[in-house]
């Protein structure tokens, strides 16, 4: 007796984790919370990846969602590396104090 979870469920999770996604990135004034909402995008875009490859049986949707993972975790460290070197300098985390372009 085993029971498959549609596909739709999937996509409908994976759309209310980009929303989120999307209105952290534009209502949050916090660069590490804007961060992790662009992570929290992108992971919903690689849960849409391996629910079509589970779908169609196919293992490129996963293989593309391992790089996806891979390119997130280097753009994490040096994002973090950045932010890091920007608190330093400007004493602040709020996008809105934030302006590299003056001393």
């Amino acid at each position: 007796m085993s029971t498959e979870v549609p596909i739709a469920a999937y996509l409908i999770l994976a759309a209310i984790l980009f929303s989120i996604g999307v209105g952290a990135f534009l209502i949050k004034r916090n660069v590490i919370s804007i961060f992790m909402s662009i992570e929290l995008m992108l992971n919903a875009v690689n849960l849409t990846f391996v629910a079509f490859a589970h779908k169609w049986g196919a293992v490129s949707g996963q293989i593309f969602v391992f790089f996806v993972m891979v390119v997130a975790a280097a753009e994490a460290a040096v994002g973090l590396a950045i932010i890091i070197a920007i608190f330093r300098t400007r004493k602040t985390l709020n996008v809105d104090q934030i302006n590299l372009m003056q001393n």
